[in-house]
């Protein structure tokens, strides 16, 4: 389990540094230093988070995963209110803080995972069942996924699905009960996005790159032209030409193309490595747990790290139509950046409780009563 720690930290480490580095040198043209001052105020926090996760016993968040799980979908919920949910760039995600915004979805790939992984392990002798293996756990993620829907963020409503749905089938439910279901959301979910100008302009230009390439394909067109033009070894750190003004959003979800630009194939291809290296050692993780809840746990955080990489370098190359899906670890965004370090954490601990079967105790403070009324909690 050591080894796997280690490479895990390490990944996680160089990905980190690697999106600072350019970062800086992706925002340099246009606001100096400014991206990379506040995400470098971002990762110390994230890494706080992730040091305390990894220290603290993560199968007291069995206990927790009720209220962990009302209080995403409330803040779900409260985001969709006007004057209370900031409408930016066409959506409702965010709330207003003050000096920070705060993206309450970003929130829900990891509580709803928390809420899902202690169902699957409290009901694990029923999850073969249609009610307990598809209707009550779908029932509670699909509330969530409507409002991140509703914002509207058709990407993080993707992602959070199929990362659902995986841990549900890990827990135990039957594919015959959870395919169907999963086949006529999917269903929906393309009605919705034919049904919407914007989506499906979208759709279009990734269809047909060549015909719109000077309007709603401009994105990914220059995201292309940036990694044709880095070919093998790049053009050099900070010589990079499309992050001026060429590329938008460079910094956010597009940074893989200024790496590629600047760094050449050699480093983009290093950094799916290391992702998938990452995947590798997190499942590992999960399969050594020897805790039910602590394996569809992390079964449920490498599978959201994986795949949101996977569909954001899959944008970035025109393999998948636009999602507005950060790269973990990479690109600019103080709330995915935390919660993405605190998930790393949570693995952190998966692994250093991985020897112990119970929960340390704890002095009585009363709260049987709730614990035995708790669906989450698994009950001798």
């Amino acid at each position: 389990m050591k080894w796997a720690t280690t490479i895990l930290v390490t990944a996680v480490a160089g990905l980190l540094a690697l999106g600072l580095v350019m970062l800086y040198s992706a925002s340099m043209a246009q606001k100096d230093a400014a991206y990379l001052t506040s995400q470098l105020e971002w990762a110390g926090i994230g890494l706080v988070a992730c040091m305390a996760t990894a220290v603290l016993d993560y199968r007291w968040l069995q206990r927790l995963a009720l209220p962990v799980t009302a209080v995403t979908l409330l803040l779900l919920f409260l985001v969709l209110i006007p004057g209370v949910g900031v409408w930016k760039h066409g959506a409702r995600r965010w709330f207003d803080l003050g000096p920070m915004y705060f993206q309450p979805s970003e929130m829900a790939k990891i509580g709803l995972i928390i809420g899902l992984a202690a169902y699957g392990t409290r009901f694990c002798d029923k999850m073969h069942t249609l009610k307990y293996g598809l209707i009550i756990p779908g029932g509670i993620l699909s509330l969530g996924l409507g409002m991140i829907f509703m914002e509207p963020d058709f990407g993080t409503t993707l992602l959070i699905a199929t990362v659902g749905g995986i841990v549900l089938l890990v827990a135990g439910a039957n594919w015959k009960y959870v395919i169907p279901p999963a086949a006529f959301g999917l269903g929906l979910f393309a009605l919705a996005v034919f049904n919407d100008p914007v989506r499906m302009k979208r759709i279009t230009a990734f269809l047909h790159p060549e015909q719109h390439q000077s309007d709603t394909g401009y994105q990914a067109y220059q995201s292309m032209l940036a990694l044709g033009n880095g070919g093998t070894t790049g053009l050099g750190l900070g010589n990079g030409r499309q992050k001026l003004g060429f590329v938008p959003e460079h910094h956010t979800d597009f940074i893989f193309s200024i790496i590629g630009e600047e760094l050449g194939v050699v480093a983009t291809l290093g950094v799916v490595v290391v992702f998938m290296i990452l995947v590798v050692c997190g499942l590992y993780i999960a399969w050594k747990s020897g805790n039910r809840f602590g394996q569809l746990l992390g079964v449920g955080i490498t599978f959201l790290i994986g795949l949101q990489a996977f569909i954001n370098i899959g944008v970035v190359t025109s393999a998948l139509p636009n999602k507005g899906l950060p790269l973990p670890f990479i690109s600019y965004g103080g709330s995915s950046l935390v919660f993405m370090l605190t998930a790393v954490g949570l693995l952190l601990s998966i692994a250093n409780y991985a020897d112990e079967t119970e929960p340390a105790p704890v002095a009585s403070t009363g709260e049987d009563e709730f614990e035995a009324d708790n669906p989450f909690i698994e009950t001798p």
